[in-house]
């Protein structure tokens, strides 16, 4: 039988995006607060290494780590994981 719940569910994850680059404390704390809360609060998530990207190095270059949450950016040079669960759980109610 068609579920439709779980169909709604997978298409309205949550896209989480880190910018990021190797050998940044900051982010390596950013990541594991949000691989710790995606335990309890499912999303996506995708890593951007700023090195590798010529306009995304420009443009947070001196902000990583930078989280998007859906597209808008919501923290950077850390994160709140009290705040990051109160987006998530903001983001997951039915609209």
């Amino acid at each position: 039988m068609y579920n439709s719940a779980v169909e709604a569910l997978n298409t309205d994850m949550i896209n989480i995006t880190i910018y990021s680059k190797k050998d940044c404390h900051l982010c390596d704390i950013a990541r594991e607060t949000l691989l710790k809360v995606r335990q309890e609060l499912p999303f996506s998530l995708t890593e951007i290494d700023i090195e590798g990207d010529v306009k995304a190095f420009e443009k947070y270059k001196y902000l990583i780590p930078v989280i998007e949450i859906d597209g808008e950016k919501t923290f950077n040079y850390s994160i709140d994981e009290t705040e990051l669960k109160k987006v998530l759980r903001m983001k997951s109610q039915p609209r």
